[in-house]
């Protein structure tokens, strides 16, 4: 089978394909090899990239699954990881110039599960600055580029991630979601991507951003192979006392999902002054889908979501503060050469290894926990984060889902948002509220806009509600074919 045959296929057919004996391991992985030294040199996504040792992976796990040893559904599929991910032996750079040269002493739990599974990684991705940035342009390994259009950003933090699974170098991808950090470059590169209950995958290993409001989550073609991948890491872990034991995703049942009786709720909030008109356009569309697949559609209030930005920055900034306080140049990370005293190396290593981005927000966090404005800030930031709690508590009484537009707008161009850091900021406005009370959310293709550039729906279900979400999300894109559209198909109609 022709490289360009493997690579537009899903994961999970090129997991059958591999059982069947159409196509190997190896070959799969030479294929998405070969697209990634085609492509990335332009687009940037990838940080590090495995080569021979994917090879040799691949050739390892195509061995079990000829003696029947594996039996995983992605078993032998290639993949990519985001670069906050511990990796044993191998850099993990958050893409900083702190960790640079970092070699983690063991890999994350995820990283384990997937071996476990058979899974295939080709390399490490690249991301914002310890995940500060909603545009993949603040990494010191320079800006991820969009793969529909090389002027634009690919969302972040998990720009590498999104951009990998769209210009199809890789089949799925894993990143991780703060605020939005799967979901927001899923929509601007028109892939599909999850964001799972809190505690429902180990946060063991991964290098931390904000401890209550991260957590990993699957990147890909589409929602059945988002599902399948998620399967893989889902589950209680002692390393990691947050998880919480979780039922993985039933994926012939959400294949087979029936609209009929789905009580879906649209938040008017999420569409106030400052959202894009084409993407207004694109989302009632689809909310419309819904609509005439059999779902009650209701239009609601949801007033909680003008406090989200000010609430998850303020909540966020104050732990990143927290957990970035042990890069201090001395057990690890970037060490200064011009200190001259201890002192000097607190403060010059800490100086010269964070860039801006991660300096404005430590700046933030240190200020909203000191003495004087912890009770005006932090603390009200609190008692914001239970009211969208109760709010949503509330909300879903009445709906089975939320749905909304992913980010306010498609991808912004490259440079645009560093110089106005608020724009940046809002284009979390509709995507920080799952994570601020640790709630599963998707974010699916839904439309494209005059320039061809994608547009995301987001879902937000209940707490432990992915079985539905996913259901839905496959319900949608069995009656469209947005996610079937890729960067070298840019101009053909949905």
């Amino acid at each position: 089978m022709k490289d360009e045959n493997i690579l537009n296929m899903t994961a999970l057919e090129v997991a059958r394909a591999i059982r069947s004996g159409d196509i190997t391991s190896p070959q799969a992985t030479e294929a998405v090899l070969s697209a990634i030294e085609e492509k990335d040199g332009e687009l940037n996504g990838y940080i590090r990239v495995f080569g021979d040792r994917a090879i040799a992976r691949a050739s390892e796990v195509q061995k079990q699954i000829e003696r029947g040893a594996l039996d995983y559904p992605l078993a032998g599929v290639p993949y990519a990881i985001k670069d906050n991910i511990c990796t044993e032996g191998i850099p993990t750079t958050c893409g900083s110039k702190m960790l640079e040269n970092f070699i983690p002493p063991y890999s994350a739990t995820v990283v384990h599960d997937l071996e476990r599974a058979g899974a295939v990684s080709v390399g490490k991705l690249n991301l914002d600055e310890f995940c500060m940035g909603s545009t993949s342009e603040t990494s010191f390994f320079g800006p991820v580029k969009n793969p529909w259009d090389t002027t634009r950003v690919p969302g972040g933090s998990s720009g590498g991630a999104a951009a990998s699974v769209a210009a199809r170098m890789s089949f799925y991808a894993y990143g991780s979601d703060t605020g939005g950090s799967i979901r927001q470059p899923c929509s601007y590169c028109g892939v599909s991507g999850i964001k799972p209950t809190y505690g429902s995958v180990s946060r063991f290993g991964l290098i931390a951003y904000a401890s209550s409001l991260d957590q990993i989550g699957p990147i890909g073609r589409d929602m059945l192979d988002c599902a399948a991948a998620l399967n893989q890491i889902i589950g209680k872990d002692p390393a990691d006392q947050t998880t919480i034991d979780t039922v993985p995703i039933d994926l012939s049942a959400a294949s087979e999902f029936s609209g009929k009786g789905l009580r879906i709720g649209v938040p008017e909030d999420f569409f106030a002054e400052g959202i894009d008109p084409e993407v207004e356009a694109a989302v009632r569309k689809a909310v419309h889908v819904f609509s005439e697949l059999g779902a009650s559609v209701t239009s609601f209030r949801l007033p909680i979501a003008r406090y989200a930005i000010p609430t998850y920055y303020i909540i966020a900034c104050a732990e990143a503060c927290s957990n970035l306080s042990r890069y201090d140049g001395i057990k690890y990370g970037y060490r200064s050469q011009n200190a001259k005293s201890l002192s000097d190396i607190y403060v010059m290593s800490r100086s010269e290894g964070f860039g801006l981005e991660v300096k404005r927000r430590i700046m933030l966090g240190n200020y909203v926990l000191s003495s004087g404005f912890y009770d005006a800030y932090y603390k009200k930031a609190l008692q914001s984060k239970a009211l969208i709690r109760k709010a949503f508590d509330e909300a879903f009484v009445k709906y089975d889902l939320i749905l909304g537009p992913t980010a306010p707008s498609t991808a912004p161009r490259i440079g645009e948002s560093l110089s106005d850091p608020l724009r940046m900021y809002l284009s979390d406005v509709y995507t920080v509220l799952p994570n601020i009370v640790g709630l599963p959310s998707a974010s699916i293709p839904c439309g494209f806009d005059r320039n061809n550039m994608p547009v995301g729906l987001q879902m937000i279900g209940p707490y432990r509600s992915e079985q539905t979400m996913v259901g839905a999300a496959c319900l949608f894109q069995r009656s469209t074919a947005y996610h079937l559209r890729f960067p070298e198909k840019r101009g053909e109609d949905a």
